[in-house]
């Protein structure tokens, strides 16, 4: 079997370096970097790290809106694929990727395998929400993370081709939650376990809203614990733009990075005293650490990190987020809802079980 899979966003390379790994064990696999991401931070060292083989092709699309992207994507993607005549195309999560990748199959007639299929978050305003909903609408084989995943599809009435899987980010994290780098992350900031907040801001509703970005700010800056802040590329120009630059330097506790790497990050999470993000698969990697999570949004397609009680969805509220990292509390109760940590091997027998017969 001949398996196109594209990447472009630095959740999906963490998702497909299980993946990879497993589906080469039996087929062809061509890897696509879309270019989504494309800076080192955020792109080469996730490879260099995971393991993931080197992107087969690489699109080079770059940064542009949301048409600009998904259409280049879509022009480049269709030329692939006729010239490339793979038996399925895989696609990870809900970024602009994922949506060309599934789009452009589609209307080939090629079947699409959407690794992380079924999430909600019930927001149409999410760029995200859109780009799932519709990849999941059109592929062939939908691979859920959660039972509530396919409890959602369920509910759109999709069952054909649905499967439990699991979650490969989970795989990804057991594998590397040891290496030595993470644990040199803490002590080279000079970090105390548990004395510190990790912190994760780059959805466009954040980010691109002075409002909403200043709050944060605020909040950070308020903490009654230092702040390790993460700072994605487009967080750090709009924190210029917006005048907010100097109450962020004049703000004792908040210690600005640039993006760290995936090992890096599993250290400084691991050792938290919480996660304060916007971040989807982040809220997720907290969980799965056993780390409380503030998620700066009104909503999640993680429910179950919030039914459960490690996250809290506070906005971006200064007070909210106070008063929730004000009263964390880790409960008792941590059950395995993302699987077992074998998630990549589950892909490949579904895939396996699907089209394994195709020359």
């Amino acid at each position: 079997m001949k398996v196109i899979s594209i990447v472009g966003a630095r959740p999906q390379f963490i998702k497909a370096a299980p993946v990879c790994a497993a589906l080469r064990t039996q087929h062809e696999e061509l890897l696509v970097h879309s270019g989504q991401h494309y800076d080192y931070n955020m792109s080469d060292v996730f490879f260099e790290q995971l393991g993931i083989p080197r992107p087969d092709f690489n699109l080079g699309v770059g940064s542009g809106t949301h048409g600009q992207q998904t259409a280049e994507m879509l022009v480049l993607l269709e030329e692939l694929f006729t010239e490339q005549k793979p038996d399925v195309v895989l696609v990870y999560g809900d970024t602009n990727t994922t949506l060309a990748g599934g789009l452009a199959a589609a209307k080939l007639n090629i079947p699409v395998a959407h690794v992380e299929a079924g999430l909600r978050s019930f927001n149409r305003t999410m760029p995200e929400e859109v780009n799932r909903v519709l990849v999941d609408h059109l592929s062939d084989i939908l691979l859920c993370p959660t039972r509530t995943a396919v409890a959602n599809l369920e509910a759109e009435g999709i069952a054909d081709g649905v499967v439990l899987v699991g979650d490969v980010m989970l795989d990804t994290a057991r594998h590397f939650a040891d290496v030595a780098e993470a644990a040199e992350a803490v002590e080279r900031m000079g970090l105390e376990p548990g004395g510190y907040y990790l912190a994760t801001v780059h959805r466009a509703g954040n980010s691109d809203s002075e409002t909403n970005l200043r709050a944060i700010v605020e909040a950070f800056a308020s903490a009654d614990k230092p702040v390790i802040w993460a700072i994605h590329p487009r967080t750090a120009k709009n924190i210029g733009t917006f005048g907010l630059q100097t109450r962020l330097d004049s703000a004792d506790n908040i210690q600005t990075v640039p993006p760290v790497s995936y090992v890096e990050t599993v250290g400084l999470l691991r050792n938290a005293a919480a996660l304060l993000t916007d971040s989807g698969g982040m809220q997720k990697e907290a969980y799965f650490f056993g780390v409380p999570c503030v998620t700066l949004r009104e909503e999640t397609e993680w429910t179950e990190t919030v039914e459960l009680g490690w996250n809290r969805l506070v906005g971006a509220d200064t007070a909210r987020i106070l008063d929730a990292i004000g009263s964390l509390e880790k409960p008792e109760a941590h059950p395995d809802v993302y699987g077992d940590g074998h998630a990549a091997e589950a892909i490949l027998a579904a895939l396996n079980a699907r089209y394994g017969a195709r020359s």
